[in-house]
């Protein structure tokens, strides 16, 4: 079963993590070795409860969970310095990227991301599909983050389409909402992919 462009779509808008970017084993390390440098045993659970947020709410997050008595902010730094050195791991999620690459030149497209400019950029350039993308709205563009709509109303916008003829490609609960809410069309792109299991070496 292959995931569908809509008929009625005239803009494509794709999440980021663990849709375009098999990203989350990973972020699952950097914030492991967050943990060693902070002595706590970091919980995966919390990735896939905030995924879709910016990773300063990850941090707030962690400090909280874990009565740490350092600052969100140099989390964040040493976080994305982290994933930003391990970025040549990172995969690309096959069966999105060939819906990318399939439409490139047929209809414009947008990543809209939770993640900070810099670190949309990497994964991007990373993966090979920089060129792909007509436009990138990250957490560096909007206040209001997924599950607000914002992010993908600026990509809409953007773009000169209309929300009801934009179709989002998402694997959040958190970036769903986001999509239904801006009225726009929505397709999970969960049960279409197989993650598989690997490590990091």
């Amino acid at each position: 079963m292959e995931i569908q462009v809509s008929a009625k779509a005239k803009a494509l808008i794709f999440d980021l993590d663990g849709t375009l970017s098999d990203s989350l084993p990973v972020h699952v390390e950097t914030w492991n070795q967050i943990g060693e440098k902070y002595g706590f045993e970091f919980d995966t659970q919390i990735v896939y409860e905030m995924t879709g947020r910016p990773t300063i709410e990850f941090a707030k997050r962690v400090v909280e969970q874990y009565n740490l008595s350092a600052n969100p902010v140099d989390i964040v730094k040493q976080k994305q310095t982290s994933f930003w050195e391990l970025a040549h791991l990172l995969r690309p999620v096959e069966e999105v990227v060939t819906i990318v690459k399939n439409y490139h030149g047929k209809l414009p497209m947008a990543v809209g991301t939770g993640a900070s400019r810099k670190s949309a950029e990497v994964q991007l350039k990373a993966l090979g599909i920089t060129e792909y993308f007509d436009t990138i709205v990250s957490a560096d563009d909007v206040t209001s983050h997924k599950p607000n709509p914002d992010t993908f109303l600026e990509c809409a916008r953007l773009m000169n389409i209309d929300p009801e003829f934009c179709q989002v490609f998402e694997d959040g609960d958190l970036g769903i909402t986001a999509a239904k809410t801006a009225g726009m069309m929505i397709t999970d792109v969960r049960p279409f992919i197989n993650y598989g299991e690997w490590v990091l070496s």
